[in-house]
């Protein structure tokens, strides 16, 4: 026979169940406390009534008077009645000062003597007791009467009283009120925190203490271990909720939490992106030093609640991406290289068939030398095999479009000298971007008759004095120096629409490095860009 494992109550329930008992001991314990108080003031009230009445009775002129004929009872005993009709007293009792009465409310007791202590009432003081007289117990006050006739002299006592059956039904009915009310109360308590609870009870989809708690260990670590960034924005575009992935593809602070997504210095396109109202779906966006692929997804019911932000990490894919333009660019400068390689053994081979030996050797010579110059002068002056690759595959392309590529005089990396923090693809990406974009600079005034200046681009390579210089100028049209910034932003060219990325991304491995660039006017009357990147400053990986 299985045994059924209770399953433990929802946190909701949990709750309920304490509000109810906690509600339920504090009415429990107000209307104890207000039950002892009550009964408390009973008895003082009470107490203060039969002072009242027996000092009134006391200090009547009739009283003293009626005290001195011969038959007391006759006059005292109707004035004592009335009194006690009048004041809502259980008794008013006079007596002689042995305490024989004179006055009571049962008449048969009229002539007995007085239940209770008189003593201080003949030296003169009133005092209150409970005592047990004829009438049960009681809350009673004796007070002397004084003849001002006799000197001042006792001449009798007046006893005043309440029993506590009296005090108690009084009680009684304050504690049914009383109970009515915390009955009253302890209902409210209970329907509020039904209410309460239920509210809780969805908003926790009924789970209880232990499971939010697995919840949110799990939430913790499913944040901290996802690399993708996530990101969740309120509804007044504040950081609600960041994880460590998100920090470190936007470059942000850990005190990013509660910050407005328009004050945290990201790139205008970014920041408009995860303000849009309507959802964004795999934009590519640059920071400073990362490329990231944004995703947006509005919360709303009814208004908008906030905004679902997902980050992926696009550096290294576009990095990869850029390295194979790069190594396509190679296969088609040696595509290029071994048609044109045809072209001029098909002319040696024709020279020799026409018997004309040393035409053909001297056009082989030639070619050779000239091929052979730029590979020396490349390999002579660049001793980093990646960039010395780069120079000629991109010379090979340039000439395909009636480029020159020209490496200028000065140029000099010897080897060792860049440091292994600096990575190849950077440069790669730095140089190749800066060469491809001159090229087609240049190449725009190739066949226009109206542009007689040969077609160039003059590339510096430089490593001296702590720092590479990676220099590219062009004989190209030229940028308006009021653009000078503009053209790192992603999205600025002078082509067709869809380019723009270039640039960006040299500014960004150019900061990933801690370097700069700047752009400035060429002396062959287009365009100049100039990176400097430190050799002696630890590269920032990414």
């Amino acid at each position: 026979m299985s045994m059924r494992v209770p399953h433990p109550r929802s946190l909701a329930g949990q709750l309920f169940a304490m509000q109810v008992v906690l509600v339920a001991a504090l009415v429990a314990g107000c209307a104890v406390f207000a039950y002892v108080t009550d009964r408390e003031q009973a008895v003082v009230a009470a107490r203060q009534r039969a002072t009242a009445a027996a000092v009134a009775v006391a200090d009547s002129p009739s009283v003293a008077e009626a005290a001195r004929s011969k038959d007391p009872t006759a006059r005292l005993q109707p004035y004592a009645e009335k009194v006690r009709r009048d004041t809502g007293v259980t008794f008013v009792t006079i007596m002689d000062t042995h305490g024989v009465r004179w006055a009571h409310p049962d008449p048969d007791q009229i002539g007995a003597t007085y239940l209770g202590h008189i003593k201080p009432a003949l030296r003169g003081r009133i005092f209150p007791e409970t005592y047990t007289g004829t009438l049960g117990p009681s809350v009673r006050v004796v007070a002397p009467v004084r003849d001002d006739r006799a000197g001042g002299r006792i001449t009798a006592l007046v006893s005043a009283g309440i029993t506590v059956d009296t005090i108690s039904a009084q009680v009684r009915q304050q504690l049914l009120a009383l109970l009515g009310v915390a009955a009253a109360a302890l209902a409210l308590g209970g329907l509020c925190a039904y209410v309460i609870n239920a509210r809780l009870r969805r908003h926790t989809h009924g789970m209880n203490a232990a499971e939010l708690s697995r919840m949110h260990d799990y939430h913790q670590a499913a944040l901290h271990a996802v690399r993708e960034g996530l990101l969740i924005l309120d509804g007044q575009r504040r950081i609600a909720l960041i994880n460590d992935g998100g920090r470190e593809l936007l470059g942000l602070p850990e005190d990013s939490v509660g910050r407005y997504a328009s004050d945290l210095g990201l790139p205008p396109a970014l920041t408009g992106a995860l303000l849009a109202a309507e959802p964004r779906v795999d934009e590519l966006h640059l920071t400073k030093e990362r490329v990231v692929v944004v995703n947006t997804s509005p919360v709303s019911s009814g208004e908008q609640r906030g905004t679902v932000v997902t980050l992926r990490d696009h550096t290294e894919l576009q990095a990869l991406s850029g390295e194979l333009d790069s190594l396509r660019g190679f296969a088609e400068a040696l595509r290029s290289q071994a048609h044109e390689a045809a072209n001029r053994l098909h002319a040696v081979v024709s020279l020799i068939e026409l018997g004309r030996e040393d035409e053909a050797v001297d056009f082989a010579t030639a070619e050779l030398e000239l091929a052979q110059a730029l590979t020396d002068q490349v390999v002579a002056a660049v001793a980093e095999p990646v960039l010395a690759a780069l120079l000629l595959g991109k010379a090979a392309q340039a000439s395909e479009r009636g480029v020159e590529l020209v490496l200028a005089p000065d140029s000099r990396i010897d080897d060792g000298v860049l440091p292994p923090g600096l990575p190849a693809r950077d440069l790669v990406t730095i140089l190749g971007n800066l060469i491809d974009n001159a090229t087609d600079a240049a190449a725009e005034g190739v066949g226009n008759e109206s542009a007689p200046r040969s077609a160039r681009v003059t590339v510096t390579a430089r490593a001296d004095a702590g720092e590479l210089t990676l220099r590219v100028s062009d004989t190209g049209a030229g940028l308006d120096p009021a653009a000078a910034e503009e053209v790192f932003r992603r999205g600025w060219s002078t082509k067709s629409p869809g380019r723009g990325l270039g640039l960006a991304l040299v500014q960004q491995a150019v900061r990933r490095n801690a370097g700069t660039v700047e752009v400035t006017a060429s002396p062959d009357g287009g365009a100049e860009f100039t990176a400097r990147l430190p050799l002696t400053t630890p590269a920032v990986t990414t």
